[in-house]
């Protein structure tokens, strides 16, 4: 399984994962076009920065009013400031009711230290704004892979709603202020591509340091973080350290959001690829980064790893009951499930339900449960596992590229080649096919190859 690990000890905003994504290979042109076919007048911009004694890429959206980012110096106060990378989305946030705007929430999304900056568009306007609907419409009408356009206009939807909910109005009736809301069309696109570039089957991330202090709005003075990002956040696992600032930013919010992010701590895993991703300012002490980890996940060297079992045994539930709950539990990170009948006290027919997973998740895991199924009760266990090890070859068929799972003993011999499910019924749905004629022609075409090359 191919990973993406993000290591958020110092936040995560939207150009510090653009930089991220750069620094660890994604082709930077490639963005820049991504940024043009949207059609909103802005680009991007690269740059080697500095960040803690580390190198690092820091990504710049520029724009008719922001033509190129502010020279980064440190002040008297040790307060340094990058007027360009002002956080794009909540510095020009509009919640419209009628002629009422709100949430005029301003500031800095790398340089918080409890200091803010506060714009200056007319907030009786309206036309410098732009809705939710028009902002997705702009994605989904540019000429862009389905994937990222469905995966960014999740982000804008999930921004939207936040804002609704602690305003208490319609979604339809939420605007972004045209400056923040381009900036951050163009962050946000761009991120979905960049993690489509990247084959990621699967994206974890660290604990978040959201950072501490407060941010002003034009409602008041809040702390961090704000509560746009809290909201999109959930029950994601969060910290403060370092300089009081906001570290993380409802844009990095809403994208680990889009990327269905898990929490926990790093896998074993092969790295195929690293890049550090610049925040606007060199915070002395805490490296303002985000690090961007690219593998596949492996097994340790003796073969053996822990693994949690969680039980839980049902009598009142239905079959499309259960089933559901097994989607969830997948999509929540279980390695497995599965349900086997079982005769319970009284002569009852039941179902126990069994939840593979790592150990970390066994609290989401079981709180699912609790939540989903009508179990008052369950248990659960750790033991270890032990598995061949695996790895991915790559087969071209006439309909399409191919994943092969390849398994293999200690002495490296391959015990196992399967073609990857998703992939045989990604191509069997598209070109209606039958799936298995599509698994045989894989197989068949992984038969020739040279051995050799199937080690990556």
């Amino acid at each position: 399984m191919r990973t993406g690990y993000l290591e958020c000890f110092s936040g995560i905003s939207g150009d510090m994962l653009l930089g991220a994504l750069v620094d660890a290979g994604v082709d930077f042109t490639s963005l820049q076009r991504t940024a043009a076919a949207l059609n909103v007048g802005a680009r991007l911009e690269m740059r080697k920065v500095m960040r803690g004694g580390i190198t690092a890429t820091k990504v710049d959206v520029l724009t008719p009013d922001h033509p190129a980012p502010a020279v980064e110096h440190r002040e008297h106060e040790g307060h340094a400031h990058d007027q360009h990378a002002l956080d794009k989305y909540t510095s020009a946030m509009h919640a419209h009711d009628e002629h009422v705007h709100s949430h005029e929430h301003t500031h800095g999304h790398e340089e918080h230290t409890g200091h803010s900056h506060t714009t200056s568009a007319p907030a009786h306007s309206h036309a410098h704004h732009r809705s939710l609907s028009n902002i997705l419409g702009i994605i989904r009408s540019a000429p862009l892979a389905d994937e990222v356009k469905e995966r960014a206009a999740r982000a804008f939807q999930l921004l939207g709603e936040v804002e609704a909910a602690i305003h208490r109005i319609p979604v339809e009736k939420v605007h972004f202020h045209e400056v923040g809301a381009v900036d951050t069309i163009v962050d946000i696109v761009c991120a979905a591509a960049g993690c489509a570039a990247l084959g990621v089957d699967r994206w974890l991330a660290s604990p978040l340091n959201v950072g501490s202090g407060t941010v002003e709005c034009a409602h008041g003075t809040l702390p961090v973080p704000a509560p746009a990002t809290l909201a999109l956040l959930g029950d994601a696992p969060v910290y403060a350290a370092g300089t009081p600032m906001e570290r993380v930013t409802p844009t990095g919010a809403a994208l680990l959001r889009m990327l269905d992010v898990q929490y926990a701590v790093l896998p074993v895993m092969r790295v195929r690829a690293s890049g550090y991703g610049a925040g606007g300012r060199d915070t002395p002490g805490q490296p303002n980064l985000l690090r961007l980890l690219v593998g596949e996940e492996a097994m340790q060297e003796t073969g053996t790893e822990p693994i949690a079992i969680i039980e839980a045994v049902i009598d009142d539930s239905t079959p499309q009951l259960l089933a559901y709950v097994s989607e969830l539990l997948l999509e929540a990170g279980a390695w497995d499930v599965y349900r086997a009948a079982v005769q319970m006290k009284k002569g009852r027919n039941g179902v126990q339900m069994t939840v593979l997973c790592r150990p970390e998740l066994t609290p989401a895991m079981r709180d699912l449960l609790l939540r989903e199924t009508t179990t008052i009760g369950l248990h659960w266990r750790v033991e270890q596992k032990v598995s061949l090890a695996r790895e991915f070859a790559e087969v071209r068929t006439e309909w399409g590229v191919v994943r092969i799972k390849i398994a293999r003993w200690p002495a490296g011999e391959v015990a196992n080649a399967a073609p990857e499910y998703e992939d045989c019924r990604r191509i069997a749905r598209e070109r209606a096919i039958p799936l298995k004629r599509v698994m045989q022609e894989a197989i068949r075409l992984y038969a020739t190859l040279d051995k050799k090359e199937t080690r990556r």
